[in-house]
């Protein structure tokens, strides 16, 4: 197949036109192209798309404000993201430490049988490399014959590894952390932490999540509402984990409501899966469990 030919802005002006996109002042078009690649732009027209590949009626306008929506959306969560890291890195190194000593991460014998400790090595051993120049790394690097202490590893360790590092605990390690450190089941916690690393990596490569539908499916307790692949029940996920309930509601929550507000109008709760009563459920006093502070072991099951 023959590889597209790049378009001019003015080309690209006239195919959106073409499909439907209302656009009343060219150089105002034209501006947001300049700073918005077209192949990213055209994404946020997926919830006007028609069957023949146009669009309902649309201007470029809405689709540039959903598209900044998105980008300040993106922001806020990477920010309630970067906690939940931060605590689980705490955390991890913190018990390991403790359960099997400072070193105790380069023995494959205190991890389940499912871990693939060549991979875990040589991951840590990438990390150490691209980071060779930073202070801490080249301290260690120098004066310790490259022996990283657990918490000083972590430190190095990207969302995804702490999640496969958690998942690779033998079993009691992972009840020990799930249950005392975020007071939820290991198998509900392994399930939220693949998620968060899902959503975290697409924001901070600046995807989109307006109108998106996650590829894994949370983990839902028992007595809940049941979990699903949307950006809300994502969202919902990062404020059970998140270490700080009133700061939840005085910063993340009330930021969200902020956003919401600001662009009323231009956006549609139900493309992003938020219910009317968004802000009840995300409030850091809305339990998971009613009847125990501490997510029950069982499990729900959604058909697939």
């Amino acid at each position: 197949m023959e590889v597209k030919q790049p378009t001019t802005y003015e080309q690209q002006i006239i195919k959106l036109r073409a499909r439907g996109c209302q656009i009343s002042d060219d150089g105002e078009c034209q501006k947001i192209l300049q700073n918005v690649n077209y192949y990213r732009l055209t994404a946020y027209f997926l919830p006007f798309k028609k069957a023949d590949d146009t669009y309902f009626d649309v201007t470029i306008e809405r689709i540039y404000n959903i598209y900044e929506f998105d980008r300040k959306l993106r922001r806020i969560l990477l920010t309630a993201i970067e906690e939940i890291e931060i605590k689980l890195r705490t955390r991890l190194a913190y018990y390991h430490s403790h359960e099997y000593g400072a070193l105790g991460y380069k023995d494959s014998n205190n991890f389940n049988q499912k871990h693939k400790h060549e991979l875990f090595e040589n991951k840590i051993k990438a990390e150490i490399s691209n980071n060779r120049n930073v202070l801490y790394v080249k301290h260690h690097l120098e004066n310790y014959e490259g022996q990283f202490p657990i918490w000083v590893a972590v430190e190095l360790f990207t969302f995804g590894m702490l999640s496969f590092f958690f998942a690779d605990l033998k079993g009691v390690d992972r009840r020990s952390v799930a249950e005392n450190d975020f007071a939820v089941n290991a198998d509900v916690l392994q399930s939220w932490l693949a998620c968060c690393t899902d959503i975290r990596n697409i924001c901070a490569h600046y995807g989109r999540l307006y109108y998106r539908r996650f590829s894994k499916f949370p983990k839902t307790p028992e007595r809940y509402r049941q979990l699903s692949n949307t950006v809300f029940d994502y969202i919902c996920i990062i404020k059970y984990l998140f270490p700080d309930k009133q700061r939840w509601n005085s910063e993340t929550l009330t930021a969200l409501e902020a956003l919401i507000n600001e662009y009323d109008g231009v956006i549609k709760l139900n493309h992003i899966g938020f219910p009317t009563n968004w802000t009840d459920l995300l409030n850091s006093t809305e339990k998971l469990d009613t009847t125990n502070n501490l997510v029950s072991t069982q499990m729900t099951t959604k058909k697939r």
